[in-house]
């Protein structure tokens, strides 16, 4: 089953995804957010009814609009790693990214000028938890997420390296997108290729087998730390061909855009515009 959170006369509905062409809005739920905060959406979702829905130029809001809790790992596809010149890690790296940062599939991000001077791409995994979950172990992790979907994850690697914290090159306001549909665990298959293309041209692909920490491993390790709730989203991380490991740095420009697309749950397309703005 997919599932997707669309802009619709100046609100937000959440539908199901039936084909290509079409998708039944799931009556009452505003977002996907709304829908996964009912212990049974996902009968909710299936049985739903609602009107139709041509998705031909459908405008997709992020897929999970409003998650209590995005947390992200750093250094977790082996290939990566090894280009970043570190050795394989013990335990994840985790940091957070604000929900201010999520924009839809195919919005713009628009960086203010003063950020992008070695603004780089990031294509990652990411999936949805679907129930509360705390001190859950692995063998059991897979019964705790909803889902998974796509993260454009656009990095200002020079305020990430400011300091020791990376959280401040991760979530500048409006620079991920994230869907365009949350593909439930039953109709995924983990391992599937990511691509992500710079105007067309590759620059990341791997299979998503390639994880150090798997979705299960992250659920076990983060539910161990705090409660995971309905609708927050894990970013497993990114793979290796990312554009300030290259010798020279390669960066993205304005007016660029960056695809990323995974085997088995569509990609997300963004353009970058970069805007001026008053330097802090």
């Amino acid at each position: 089953m997919k599932l997707a959170t669309l802009r619709r006369n100046d609100t937000t509905i959440a539908v199901r995804v039936d084909d290509d062409t079409s998708a039944t809005v799931i009556d009452r739920y505003v977002d996907l957010s709304a829908l996964l905060a009912d212990p049974n959406w996902r009968d909710i979702a299936e049985t739903a009814a609602g009107d139709r829905v041509d998705l031909a130029g459908a405008d997709y809001a992020p897929v999970v609009p409003r998650p209590g809790k995005i947390i992200c790992v750093g250094l977790n596809y082996a290939n990566h790693i090894k280009e970043m010149g570190r050795e394989l890690p013990q335990y994840p790296t985790l940091f957070a990214k604000f929900r201010e940062a999520l924009i839809g599939p195919y919005d713009d991000v628009v960086v203010p000028s003063y950020a992008a001077a070695q603004l780089d791409w990031e294509g990652e995994l990411a999936f949805v938890v679907g129930k509360q979950a705390y001190q859950v172990s692995e063998p059991d992790a897979e019964d705790y997420i909803a889902g998974y979907s796509i993260m454009n994850d656009y990095t200002m690697r020079d305020y990430q390296y400011r300091t020791l914290q990376w959280d401040q090159g991760k979530t500048f306001e409006k620079t991920s997108g994230f869907g365009p549909f949350l593909t439930t665990t039953d109709s995924y298959t983990f391992g599937g290729t990511l691509e992500t293309t710079l105007d067309g041209q590759k620059m990341q692909t791997t299979t998503t087998d390639d994880l150090v920490f798997t979705p299960t491993k992250l659920v076990e390790y983060i539910s161990h730390i705090v409660t995971l709730q309905p609708g927050d989203v894990v970013i497993t991380g990114t793979p290796g061909g990312v554009g300030h490991a290259r010798m020279p740095g390669v960066y993205i420009q304005d007016g660029q855009t960056v695809e990323v697309a995974i085997e088995g749950l569509g990609s997300v397309r963004n353009k970058t515009i970069v805007k001026q703005g008053t330097p802090k």
